[in-house]
């Protein structure tokens, strides 16, 4: 078994599989407010076309990282709402970091100057992730919206580009 983990651009066709993902995240709990796997097209027309990563090791899709618009306003063209998912048997394996690596340098070529995540408060170990990756907490939301009837506080987190001035 290979030990190297490839990282990609990813299409329709692998949807399924990230789709999968997507849903052991929401399953978590923690992941996301969403509490269904959108179609493709729904996901495809919320995300931004560039920036679509996956992480495959030894053949098997084993995460996944996009990009959101925050905004469509001109503006906020190069501010981005950052998406990561691992599957479960592949977490604390060094995947997340180096899916996130990649979606910054790839997010830096296609002009955003920011990047922005939003995450549940209890989700410690994405904060983590994306404080090591260089993003900054800049504050919280609290008591932002109910999942199975529970408030959940979001902690929110920016990284500005040193390279996009």
């Amino acid at each position: 078994m290979s030990t190297e983990v490839e990282i990609t651009y990813f299409t329709k066709q692998d949807w399924p599989t990230i789709a999968t993902i997507y849903k052991e995240g929401i399953e978590t709990g923690i992941a996301t407010f969403e509490t269904t796997v959108p179609t493709w097209e729904q996901w495809d027309t919320s995300h931004i076309n560039s920036c679509r990563l996956k992480a495959v090791l030894d053949t098997e899709t084993v995460g996944w990282a996009a990009l959101a618009p925050t905004s469509k306003r001109e503006v906020y063209k190069g501010v981005a709402e950052v998406s990561i998912y691992i599957t479960s048997k592949h977490r604390n394996l060094g995947i997340g970091k180096l899916l996130l690596t990649n979606l910054i340098i790839e997010s830096e070529k296609e002009g955003f100057w920011t990047l922005q995540a939003g995450i549940f408060s209890k989700n410690y170990a994405s904060i983590k992730l994306h404080t090591n990756a260089g993003f900054r907490i800049i504050g919280y939301r609290e008591k932002v919206a109910k999942l199975n009837h529970i408030w959940y506080d979001n902690t929110i987190l920016e990284r500005r580009s040193k390279k996009i001035i």
